[in-house]
């Protein structure tokens, strides 16, 4: 009996930044990109709901150990919030659980958009992916079992009313890690008396990282293998954010050995005094991300352990 020949994965490493297509987990439209690529090892950088589009980052081979990097920045999204319908999910995959009239002006949106700037408390909601006993938390939903769950502090940097044509608002948001937008659309409707779930939801940003460089599943799909290469950021495409340093061959290979460096002994001077910092060897390539502690003392954290070429 004949059987298909499966491809031999090959070893992929960089970033690459996908427009997430609505009806789509985010593991699905890692796996799509993956077999595009034949890439051995990759990993997104924070889930998108089937129901959402936009920024999301896909990391292969040694990019991967930074992914969480990204998981922990700050975010920037879209959302359209209909008022007057509220779902069990808070947006379009759920069901209807009670309708009501819509009689708010813009007005009346601009001053509750406004007392949820800032610091403020959110419940998870129910349909979502944090575990409680090793069981994600929509398992227990989707059994009808409801759990008491702690309100967390998040940071609404800021929020802002795009456009009102009952009964649909849109809204733009930047926040912190761990912010439900699903929640803060039902918070805007409950506050304005009427209910609301989110119909669409677009991630535009995450740190500095923009949705206008992103590529689409269509585009990647009509690629050779040579230009897909040529659309992959290189490796520390993720940590632009944290300062750099750079060590001469010697401490290069000390740092890859995992050994914590006095860089003040070693005639090494850095501007930074304390935080994490990304490290370079002697070739410019990156080598990994670091801790700098007291007395300049510089302490491996993750080490890149092929040196891709950067």
């Amino acid at each position: 009996m004949n059987q298909a020949v499966k491809r031999k994965r090959i070893p992929v490493h960089g970033v690459l930044l996908l427009d997430k297509p609505v009806g789509m987990t985010s593991n699905q439209a890692l796996g799509a990109v993956k077999r595009l690529f034949n890439a051995e090892k990759a990993g997104h950088t924070g889930t998108l709901d089937p129901f959402a589009t936009g920024l999301l980052p896909l990391c292969f081979g040694e990019a991967t150990k930074f992914a969480q990097d990204l998981l922990d920045a700050d975010k920037s999204y879209e959302a359209t919030v209909h008022l007057g319908v509220m779902t069990d999910t808070g947006d379009t995959e759920g069901e209807v659980i009670a309708t009501h009239a819509v009689d708010v002006s813009t007005e009346q949106i601009e001053a509750v958009v406004a007392t949820l700037r800032g610091q403020i408390h959110q419940v998870p909601p129910m349909y979502s992916a944090l575990k409680r006993d090793g069981k994600p938390l929509y398992a227990y939903a989707r059994e009808g079992v409801t759990l008491e769950r702690e309100a967390r502090a998040v940071t609404i940097h800021a929020l802002e009313l795009l456009a009102y044509q009952a009964p649909e608002l849109r809204i733009s948001v930047t926040c912190s890690k761990g912010t439900y937008i699903r929640v803060l659309g039902e918070d805007i409707g409950k506050a304005l008396g009427c209910g609301a779930h989110l119909t669409a939801l677009r991630r535009t940003r995450i740190a500095q990282i923009e949705l206008a460089a992103a590529m689409s599943l269509e585009q990647l799909s009509a690629m050779s293998p040579e230009q897909l290469n040529q659309q992959l950021q290189p490796v520390d495409a993720l940590l632009s954010n944290f300062p750099r340093i750079d060590l001469n061959e010697d401490l290069s290979h000390r740092f890859l050995q995992g050994q914590r460096l006095a860089l003040g002994k070693a005639g090494v001077e850095s501007t930074v005094s304390s935080g994490r910092l990304r490290v370079y060897g002697h070739q410019q390539q990156l080598l990994g991300t670091a801790q700098m502690q007291p007395g300049a003392v510089l302490a491996p954290e993750r080490l890149v352990s092929k040196i891709p070429s950067l």
